[in-house]
Formats: structure tokens, sequence, C-alpha cells
């Protein structure tokens, strides 16, 4: 069943090979290593955000040399991706995972600030990670690839669990800046307990779009 569900999960996010996936207490992660990283970094890049700027709710993009650093770590898994699927040169799971975090590590940078000015009544004009905390969250990425590599995996069936909740988590985050578009709900809570009818609604839609690529996968694959 937890199989079941794992797999299902993932079904139309991710190729699921098993070649290119992560196990952990007998079960394969719902989604590739290189997807692992990238789904993983970025709710572990949002939870050190948030933990960060408590509550400071800033709107302004990070000053450029954390811009060049993300950018750097989004370059890095094209680079990765596009050269090994092109048969130039071979990669592994270990560098799938390092390259896939450091562009979920990254994503945060521009989603952070653009929820911030649209969901909150009331928010900061400061920068994003200005001063001392870009270089905390820099350290931080550079911690999180030995604990999801090395240390994740010994926490048996709890790591696909994880990894199940970072997809949500990073759907629901991309899903809440289009959803703060409306203008029912554009800077309209001034707290989490008064957003939490559009945390809801981003979490419908997230397990919508996981139905939805789901049945397109499945159509596709019935044509073959």
């Amino acid at each position: 069943m937890l199989e079941q569900l794992f797999r299902v999960l993932g079904y139309g996010l991710c190729h699921q090979l098993p070649e290119r996936s992560f196990f952990a207490g007998g079960f394969q992660l719902p989604v590739c290593a290189r997807d692992t990283g990238i789904y993983a970094g970025f709710a572990l890049s949002l939870l050190a955000i948030t933990a960060l700027e408590r509550g400071r709710r800033p709107t302004e993009l990070p000053r450029a040399w954390i811009l060049v650093v993300g950018a750097a770590g989004v370059a890095a898994m094209i680079a990765d991706g596009v050269s090994s699927y092109a048969g130039l040169r071979e990669t592994t799971n270990a560098l799938r995972l390092a390259t896939g975090l450091a562009a979920g590590w990254a994503l945060p940078l521009v989603v952070v600030p653009m929820l911030n000015g649209q969901m909150w009544s009331s928010a900061s004009r400061a920068r994003l990670l200005d001063g001392w905390r870009g270089v905390v969250w820099v350290v931080a990425g550079f911690a999180s690839y030995p604990l999801l590599l090395l240390f994740a995996p010994a926490l048996g069936v709890a790591y696909p669990f994880a990894v199940s909740a970072a997809i949500i988590v990073t759907l629901v985050a991309v899903n809440l800046v289009f959803v703060t578009l409306l203008p029912r709900f554009e800077r309209a809570a001034g707290s989490m307990r008064q957003a939490v009818f559009q945390v809801g609604l981003a979490l419908v839609l997230a397990f919508v779009e996981i139905a939805l690529a789901g049945a397109l996968r499945a159509v596709l694959e019935s044509l073959r």
C-alpha cells in the first residue's frame, strides 16, 4: 500500500526509474535522485528562509551575490542533466541529487519575495536574506547535501514520506503565488490563520495537478 502511494504521488512528475532513484526502508522514493534534490531542496530552503527571516516578510530580491549563487546551482543541474542525456558524460545518483538540490535550494529566492508581496497585508521592503542571513543560507544549503545523501536513508520509510511532503510543500508554495494573484486574496492575509483558505486552495490545486499529471502519463504510455 505504501509502495503504491509513493508511486502514485510521483508517477506524473518523474520517470521513476529504479536505477536513478534512491531507496529507504525498502521503498523507492516517489521521484528520482535529481527530483528528490529539487523538491527536498526547495522545502528545506523554504524552511531555512522562514527561520532566518522570522516574520520580516521581505519583498525584495536578495543581493546580487546570492542570486549568482542560486543561478549557479540551477546552471549546474541543467549542465548535468543535458550533458548526461546527450551521452557526453556519465553521471551518478549522488551527482544528480547534488545538482537537483542546488537548483531546488535556489528557487525560493524568487518565490518567497513574490509570495510575500502578494499574500500579506503588511510586508517589508527589505531584501530577502540580507546581511548575515545570506551567508547562513548558503552554508545550510551545503550542509543539507550530506544530510540527504548519508543520513536521511537511515530514517527508513520516513525518508520517502519526507520527500512526499516536500513535493506537496513545493507545489503549494508555487500555487500560492498564483492564488494570491486573484483580487479576492491579494494582500488579504495578516497572519497564517487568515491565510488558511488560500493555503487550502493551493493544496487542493496541488493534488489536482498530481492527479492530472499522472493521468496524462498513463494516456501517453497507453498510446505507445
